[in-house]
């Protein structure tokens, strides 16, 4: 049995199940932090401040937890200071994904790992990138309207059917592009004694 709580500062249900993944017994909270760009001018930097941000404010509140933050920006080749955020609506996930159409975007996803009770911090930014096929408005269409896919910057679930708009995905872990680097994730687990497997 574990000796420390776990905490997922999260409410995204995608992170919640690669936790789940793990078998370990865990809850989530939604830490409630600004998630917009402070002067940040590459996305590894953004993804950084907002993932520790989250796991600081949980972990403040529960200083004997071993909390999770984590956050994900995703950027175009050459512009990794033109962030590219949740679309919010269809009209911008269907202009995120022409813009994605034939080009690859690369994933800064960031995790932070906080027990205040110990003093114990650390934060790292892992990468991800996806290759996009050549993409008909038809076919952005009709995938939007079947994966919803609202809440996810780039426009996409990659666990979903998202993955037939791909030519290739580039990284070594694919919870990476997921939004939570679960190999990293585990290491740091195991150094606190949790047992993964």
């Amino acid at each position: 049995m574990n000796q420390f709580e776990l905490i997922l500062a999260s409410s995204s249900q995608t992170r919640k199940a690669l936790m789940d993944r793990l078998g370990l017994a865990y809850h989530c909270i939604s830490p409630d932090i600004d998630e917009s760009a402070n002067g940040e001018m590459h996305a590894d930097d953004l993804a950084k401040r907002l993932a520790y941000e989250k796991a600081r404010v949980i972990a403040a509140q529960h200083p004997h937890a071993i909390v999770i933050g984590s956050d994900q920006v995703a950027w175009r080749e050459h512009a990794p200071y033109d962030f590219i955020g949740k679309p919010l609506t269809v009209e911008n996930a269907i202009q995120q994904l022409q813009a994605n159409s034939g080009n690859t975007v690369f994933f800064s996803t960031a995790l932070s790992v906080q027990h205040a009770q110990s003093g114990y911090e650390t934060t790292l930014v892992e990468h991800y990138q996806v290759k996009f096929r050549t993409l008909t408005l038809a076919e952005i269409e009709r995938y939007i309207e079947i994966d919803q896919p609202l809440h996810c910057a780039g426009s996409f679930k990659c666990e979903c059917l998202g993955i037939s708009l791909f030519e290739k995905m580039i990284g070594d872990d694919q919870t990476t592009l997921m939004g939570l680097p679960m190999i990293q994730l585990c290491k740091i687990l195991r150094q606190f004694g949790v047992n993964v497997p």
